[in-house]
């Protein structure tokens, strides 16, 4: 629960700059997918894949991670705040974006170590793709949480 001397406006504003720096890691992780998937170069080209897949990985955990342990637990205390019960659509949409933070950690696994990166190059096309196509799912379940639980209220605490 919010703290007694934090108002609603306050939480508010906390939240929305904490989903608005979130939602540039966001970008910036869709523009590393993107360069890494089109294998298109967007470091020096001595750069070699397996180090932009590196990079990618730590990007993609990082971001998350931060979906798991802050933007969730703040937009879930913001509903909390603004008296309303969105139980149902929080549990209908974290177990399925669970499903590709489990991919993500897989992925992170498989590629964010040097060597087991260049032993899986083979087979890095197959599994971009099926990550993209579930962050893409998630994405839209987190914008569907943004909008539902924070989005709403701008106007209750102009």
């Amino acid at each position: 629960m919010l703290k007694q001397d934090e108002s609603k406006t306050q939480h508010w504003g906390k939240v929305d700059q904490l989903i608005e720096s979130w939602l540039k890691e966001r970008q910036d992780l869709i523009i590393l997918y993107v360069a890494i998937d089109g294998l298109k170069e967007l470091t020096p080209t001595d750069t070699p894949i397996s180090v932009k897949l590196q990079a990618f990985s730590q990007m993609l955990i990082d971001y998350v991670s931060a979906g798991h342990f802050e933007v969730y637990d703040e937009l879930t205390k913001e509903a909390e705040d603004f008296q309303e019960d969105y139980s149902g659509l929080v549990q209908s949409c974290l177990p399925r974006i669970q499903q590709s933070t489990e991919l993500a950690l897989d992925f992170n696994d498989k590629y964010a170590n040097l060597e087991l990166c260049v032993e899986s190059l083979n087979q890095v096309a197959t599994d971009l793709s099926l990550l993209g196509e579930k962050m893409v799912e998630r994405f839209d379940l987190e914008d569907k949480l943004i909008e539902t639980l924070h989005t709403r209220h701008r106007e209750l605490v102009a």
